[in-house]
């Protein structure tokens, strides 16, 4: 039989879950496989004795005490344990993988913990909550998420089947883990967006080698996971060449990241360099999804649900500001570079988004915004980001800076 350095923990709130709790304990058990149960809930209870880790264990964790979850107000009381659960998992040293048991207010409890574990530790969140918007729930973590189907509220015939298979999974998850037999090269982050793919797969190209190339999809969550790996230090150096989410954080579009993009590369001083990619536009689903004050702008419709709104000179120059105030704060290496030729596939000479005078508005904010120093310089580029002089331009920077 197996011998395993740690445990799965399994979570909830045990005065309304405990059924569900140990059905799902006892069949992970069953597999082979070492479990704690952690009690996460807000009042007193008569169960708390039956888990493992007590919910008052777990509430001394909160960075005011215990009191801070014992408070009497249902709201506060959820929102501070989910803050002392978080503080208590990332103390625990024998994290095998983790399975939450929830329904709104649960969900809400124990996903920002699991967001706080490594990426690779499994996570599995069976949820009355899965079938919607998970986005919050899932943040820039690999999180799974399971549909409860019915409420996670007693057993019955639906819910064990579906605490069955949950069970299954994550006992799975923890018994055929294996390490990767790899050469380790150092990883570097890329960036990419549909119009800048040529420019990514050209650097992938002449990257893959030497390093291990991670490309993330700029839709907002794909530049928060990028800056999760940063911040936990496993990355070599970022080659952010798409930075459209800013576009749709500051001009209401739906892949936008958050106030913390470049965050990481500040806390980190990890080795990047920036660029423009996809800065001509603000992303939205179908045209009617499109804000009223929108209306009467220049769209460019990518498919039935996604729909391209071209940024403005004025846009353009907020945009500017906003990345070189962020990049200010950056110590490390940093490169920032601004094609000329054009941010996208579509911002190109004959090109549906083609407004040299845009993209101008930018070159001006920026470079006024941006202050130089011996570590963080500008590299004006004439080339189109598409291109393959830029793409080796990138190239020998990112060797440059590394050296």
């Amino acid at each position: 039989m197996k011998q395993y350095s740690g445990s799965i923990y399994i979570a909830t709130t045990l005065d309304t879950k405990s059924a569900e709790i140990f059905y799902v304990s006892d069949l992970i058990k069953k597999a082979g496989l070492p479990v704690k149960t952690v009690d996460l809930t807000t009042k007193p209870t008569a169960l708390a004795r039956d888990a493992d880790v007590t919910a008052t264990e777990v509430a001394r964790f909160h960075p005011n005490g215990k009191e801070a979850v014992f408070c009497g107000d249902r709201g506060k009381a959820i929102e501070a344990m989910s803050i002392a659960f978080e503080h208590y998992l990332t103390h625990q040293e024998d994290v095998l993988a983790i399975l939450g048991l929830g329904g709104s207010g649960g969900t809400a409890l124990i996903t920002p913990a699991m967001q706080s574990l490594p990426i690779g530790v499994p996570k599995l969140m069976v949820s009355t909550m899965a079938s919607g918007d998970i986005s919050g729930y899932i943040g820039a973590s690999d999180i799974s998420m399971m549909y409860s189907v019915t409420d996670v509220s007693g057993l019955n015939r639906i819910s064990r089947k579906v605490l069955r298979n949950a069970a299954n999974q994550i006992a799975g998850a923890v018994y055929f883990y294996q390490e990767e037999q790899v050469v380790d090269k150092p990883a570097v982050a890329l960036t990419m967006f549909g119009v800048t793919t040529p420019c990514v797969q050209q650097l992938t190209q002449k990257l893959e080698n030497n390093y291990d190339c991670l490309v993330f999809h700029a839709t907002g969550s794909g530049g928060k996971a990028m800056e999760k790996l940063a911040d936990s230090h496993l990355l070599h150096s970022v080659l952010d060449l798409t930075t459209t989410e800013v576009c749709d954080y500051l001009f209401d579009g739906v892949l936008a990241c958050d106030e913390d993009r470049f965050g990481a590369i500040a806390r980190t001083k990890i080795p990047y360099i920036g660029s423009c990619g996809a800065l001509d536009m603000v992303n939205f689903g179908r045209p009617s999804s499109v804000p009223e004050k929108y209306r009467g702008r220049q769209f460019y419709h990518h498919n039935a649900q996604v729909t391209l709104m071209r940024t403005t000179p004025e846009e353009n120059r907020q945009l500017g500001i906003w990345i070189a105030e962020k990049l200010n704060q950056c110590e490390g290496p940093v490169r920032f570079v601004l094609p000329q030729g054009g941010f996208s596939a579509l911002d190109i000479e004959g090109g549906p988004f083609w407004a040299p005078q845009a993209n101008q508005a930018f070159f001006d904010a920026f470079i006024t915004t941006f202050k130089e120093t011996e570590t963080r310089q500008l590299v004006i580029s004439p080339y189109h980001i598409n291109s393959a002089e830029f793409t080796q331009q990138i190239y020998d920077l990112h060797q440059e800076l590394i050296c």
